[in-house]
C-alpha cells in the first residue's frame, strides 16, 4: 500500500467581502518532492498559502496532512502540525541576532531560562542539514538578502517543519544565489521534506519542481503536472488562458540630460559607506539599469535621487538645476516619480482604503483637493479610473490596500506614480513578485512613459529584466559603480559574475 501524500487539498473555497479569492482549489503534494504553484497575481495563490498556514480559515473544502484531515485556527496550529512558511516579505527583527530570530517563540530551556548553548547547537545542526553557513550571533539586519532568506528557512526547520512553503523565494536573488537555494532545496528533498514553491519565474519552476499546479482566477486548472513533461509556454498559456505576446525593446535615441549625480557619497549612521563617489546620467527617453547584489548601495542610490536622503558629498541636478538640498516633496512637484523597493513599508498604508493611498504625497493637488479642502468623491472617482486603466482587480476604491494581492498592489503603485506623466521615474524592483502577464502590463506602461520622454533609473534583482529593458546598464559593488555594461552583449551569467566582482563583462 502506497504512502498517502504529504498534503492534499480538495476544493478549497475562501470568500472575502465582495471577492472570491479561492473558488475551487485542489492540489496534491507528494512526500519528498518540490511542488510548484503558479498563477497570475490575483489568482489566489497567496490566499491558498494563508489557508494552509492557518492565517485564514476556508469557507469550505478539505486539507489533509499524511492522509488525516486537519483544521488550523492559527499559524501556531500549522507549525505544530509540521508546516513552515517563508514569506516573500521576511518576518525577521533586524535588531535581533540570527539565533534570537530563529528561537523566538520556541526557546529551549527550563523554568523560564533560555538554554543558549542548546539553541546554538540546534541551529548549527539545521544549517548543516541545509548545507549553508550562517553565524548564529550575527545581527540579522546586517545580513545580505540571501542570508536573511536562509535564516527564515532555518527558523522553519528549527521548529520541525516537514512541509516548507516558499513564497517567491528567488525574487530577490541573483543567479548564483538561486543555484545555492536550489541546491539547499534538493538536500531537503532527499531528506524527505516536502516543499511548496510559489514563483512567477516559469523557467526556474521547471528547473526545481517535480510537479506543477496552475491556478487561474481562484480555480485549479491543472493539478500535479509532471514538470519534465510541460513547457514554460504551456504553463503561461494555462495561467492566463491566452498566448503571451513577447515584444522586443525598441531602439530609441536619448534626449536631454534629465538627472545627473556627480561624485555622490553617503555614509550611514553605523559607519558603513553606502555610496562611494557615484556619478551617472539619466537622459530623457532612456532606461538606465543598475545591477548589483542587494545591499551594495542600490537602495541608498534611489533614496538620494528621490530626496529621501541627502548625500554627504556630491551634487545632484534635475534638468541642469541643482536639487541636492531639496526633499522628496519638492522633487515630486518637479516631475520625479518613485516606485520604492518595498511596497508594504514604503509605498502603501495597508489598512487605508485605496482612494486614500492614491492621494499619498499629492493631497494638495487636484482632483484630491480644492481650495485647501479634500474632495473625497473626486478622489474616489480618480482612483477608480486608475484601477481600470492599470487592471487593478478589486471591487472598488474603498477596499483596504492590504486586501489586494501583491501584484495588484504593485500595479496600483505603478499607476499612481505614472499617472501624473513624470519626467524622471526612479523604479526599484518594479515587477518584484509579479506574474509574467502583469510584468508585461507594467512594462507597457513604463515604456509608454519613456516614449513620452521620461528618463528611468531602474534597480532590479531580475537580471533578465535589466538586460532586456535597459538602454545602458551599470553595475554596483560596495557602494561604487564598477562596470558599465552593454546589455545587448552580456548574458545573465556574465552580469552575475560582474556583480560579485569576480569577472569583467563587455562594456
Amino acid at each position: 500500500m502506497s504512502a498517502p501524500p504529504a498534503l492534499r487539498v480538495r476544493h478549497l473555497r475562501k470568500q472575502f467581502p465582495g471577492v472570491v479569492a479561492n473558488e475551487d482549489v485542489s492540489l496534491t503534494l507528494r512526500a519528498g518532492t518540490v511542488h510548484a504553484v503558479v498563477g497570475e497575481n490575483g489568482a489566489g495563490k497567496s490566499t491558498l498559502m494563508k489557508l494552509l498556514y492557518g492565517m485564514h480559515r476556508p469557507d469550505s473544502g478539505e486539507i489533509h496532512l499524511d492522509g488525516e484531515p486537519v483544521r488550523f485556527t492559527s499559524p501556531r496550529d500549522a507549525i505544530a502540525a509540521g508546516l513552515g512558511m517563508v514569506h516573500q516579505h521576511f518576518m525577521l527583527a533586524d535588531n535581533l541576532s540570527v539565533l534570537e530570530n530563529v528561537v523566538l517563540g520556541a526557546e529551549p530551556g527550563r523554568a523560564g531560562v533560555l538554554d543558549l548553548p542548546a539553541a546554538t547547537r540546534r541551529v548549527e545542526e539545521v544549517c548543516a542539514d541545509l548545507g549553508v553557513t550562517v553565524d548564529p550571533h550575527a545581527e540579522t539586519g546586517a545580513l545580505s538578502v540571501a542570508d536573511r532568506q536562509r535564516v527564515e528557512i532555518v527558523k522553519s526547520l528549527y521548529r520541525g517543519a516537514r512541509i516548507l512553503i516558499l513564497d517567491e523565494p528567488t525574487a530577490v536573488l541573483v543567479p548564483q544565489e538561486v543555484e545555492r537555494l536550489f541546491a539547499s532545496l534538493d538536500r531537503l528533498r532527499t531528506r524527505g521534506l516536502s516543499i511548496l514553491f510559489i514563483s512567477h519565474k516559469l523557467d526556474e519552476v521547471l528547473a526545481v519542481a517535480d510537479d506543477v499546479t496552475v491556478i487561474r482566477r481562484g480555480v485549479t486548472v491543472a493539478d500535479s503536472l509532471p514538470a519534465n513533461e510541460v513547457s514554460s509556454r504551456e504553463l503561461a498559456h494555462l495561467m492566463i488562458g491566452a498566448e503571451l505576446v513577447r515584444t522586443e525593446r525598441p531602439a530609441r535615441p536619448a534626449g536631454r540630460l534629465a538627472l545627473r549625480l556627480e561624485e555622490v557619497s553617503l555614509r550611514l549612521a553605523d559607519g558603513r559607506q553606502a555610496l562611494d563617489s557615484v556619478s551617472l546620467d539619466v537622459r530623457e527617453g532612456e532606461v538606465v539599469g543598475i545591477a548589483g547584489v542587494e545591499g551594495n548601495g542600490q537602495t541608498e542610490l534611489i533614496e538620494c535621487a528621490a530626496g529621501v536622503r541627502r548625500p554627504d558629498r556630491g551634487r545632484l541636478t534635475l534638468f541642469g538645476q541643482d536639487v541636492t538640498g531639496t526633499n522628496l516633496r519638492w522633487r515630486r512637484a518637479a516631475g520625479v516619480a518613485v516606485v520604492p523597493e518595498d511596497r508594504h513599508r514604503q509605498a502603501l498604508l495597508l489598512e487605508a482604503p485605496l482612494w486614500e493611498n492614491r492621494m499619498l504625497g499629492r493631497q494638495s493637488a487636484p482632483p484630491n483637493s480644492r481650495r485647501g479642502w479634500l474632495t473625497r468623491r473626486a478622489a474616489r472617482r480618480d482612483t477608480e479610473r486608475l484601477m481600470r486603466d492599470y487592471d487593478v482587480r478589486v471591487r472598488d476604491a474603498g477596499v483596504a490596500a492590504a486586501s489586494l494581492s501583491g501584484g495588484n498592489q504593485q500595479k496600483f503603485v505603478i499607476g499612481r506614480e505614472l499617472a501624473g506623466g513624470p519626467k524622471v521615474l526612479l523604479a526599484a524592483h518594479p515587477t518584484r513578485g509579479v506574474d509574467i502577464a502583469a510584468q508585461q502590463q507594467i512594462w507597457r506602461r513604463i515604456e509608454d512613459a519613456v516614449a513620452a520622454g521620461a528618463g528611468v533609473l531602474l534597480v532590479s534583482a531580475d537580471l533578465d529584466e535589466l538586460l532586456t529593458r535597459s538602454d545602458r546598464l551599470l553595475v554596483m559593488l560596495r557602494g561604487g559603480l564598477v562596470a558599465r555594461v552593454d546589455p545587448r552583449r552580456t548574458s545573465a551569467e556574465q552580469l552575475g559574475m560582474a556583480m560579485s566582482g569576480a569577472r569583467e563583462v563587455a562594456g
